[in-house]
């Protein structure tokens, strides 16, 4: 096992890496230099070899390379802000958690609510429910998640007023749970889609499990069905899942960006957007960076947690 998590720290370490490399690429593919984007299309020559002098841009590139992975590593320096006037890193640390939270929580919902739909679909297999949720399932995974935001906004907060079009301005990451009410359309749109995903491969999952050979035996040994399902075929069917949390998050990260800007949710979504269109390359490039190490570091959880639940990837096997 702890050769398994050596080597998947590797390579997670190997993927940091080369988007730190890209990062600090795109910063100098910039048109007129980082110094342009900050001081303006007037700025004078001086000007800009002042900036440069200042912030080390003079340097050779190797040079500026090893100056910037050293100040991620050692002081988590991600650049300084000239439109927030401070460092990206304290920007980030202000909307991190609020993005971290409705992720967080809107997974375990989709979880909670995905995997007893796809046991009950098996259950059910080939009766009315069981099409009505695959239908429904289908119709929602199609969609994506800025309609669903946008629908939802019209129906409960324009013409039911049942929820709030959007959070207060300066929740903060607990409010989500001291006021929920204020979250609920957030979070209901970001886990729809992430439904309608686990509920399709618990159902496909459950399906496979139960046709093994060690449930045929179960069953030849006099085991009920509850037993059979709950007790033989349900841990197996969830290792499946887990291996499409851990795919999944990328694509669960970047449609909480979606719909932090659709309910002006100030999170890191929002965070970036802002970054984008006030030309703030340091927060842009700070955002990308902290966003893609979140989606690696969770990408590695569900690596640990499926050699957790199946010995067989810990030990080598297929």
């Amino acid at each position: 096992m702890t050769g398994y998590v050596i080597r998947r720290c590797g390579q997670a370490l190997i993927v940091v890496l080369g988007v730190i490399f890209l990062t600090f690429v795109l910063a100098h593919l910039i048109p007129g230099g980082e110094a342009r984007a900050v001081l303006g299309t007037k700025a004078t020559a001086r000007s800009i070899a002042a900036f440069n002098i200042r912030n080390g841009l003079d340097l050779p590139i190797w040079e500026q390379f090893w100056r910037y992975v050293e100040g991620i590593f050692v002081h988590f320096d991600l650049g300084y802000s000239y439109k927030y006037n401070q460092g990206v890193a304290d920007v980030i640390m202000q909307r991190l958690p609020k993005t971290l939270t409705l992720v967080t929580v809107s997974v375990v919902l989709a979880l909670v609510i995905a995997i007893p739909l796809g046991i009950l679909q098996v259950v059910r297999r080939n009766k009315p429910i069981d099409y009505t949720i695959t239908g429904v399932s289908f119709l929602f995974y199609a969609m994506p998640d800025f309609l669903v935001g946008t629908l939802l906004i019209i129906y409960f907060a324009f013409d039911m007023h049942l929820f709030p079009v959007s959070p207060p301005s300066g929740a903060s990451a607990w409010t989500i749970f001291t006021d929920p009410m204020a979250f609920v359309l957030p979070v209901v749109t970001l886990c729809v889609t992430s439904i309608a995903s686990f509920s399709r491969y618990m159902r496909s999952s459950m399906m496979d499990a139960m046709a093994e050979d060690y449930v045929r035996t179960a069953r030849a040994k006099g085991a009920g069905n509850q037993r059979v399902l709950y007790g033989h075929a349900l841990r197996n069917a969830l290792i499946p899942i887990l291996t499409l949390l851990g795919l999944s998050l990328p694509a669960i990260v970047s449609g909480a960006l979606i719909v932090e800007n659709v309910f002006n949710y100030p999170g890191m979504g929002l965070l970036t957007v802002q970054a984008a269109f006030n030309d703030d390359i340091p927060v842009v490039l700070g955002t990308t960076l902290v966003i893609t190490i979140a989606t690696v570091l969770g990408s590695l959880l569900a690596d640990i947690l499926y050699a957790v639940a199946d010995p067989r990837i810990r030990l080598g096997g297929d």
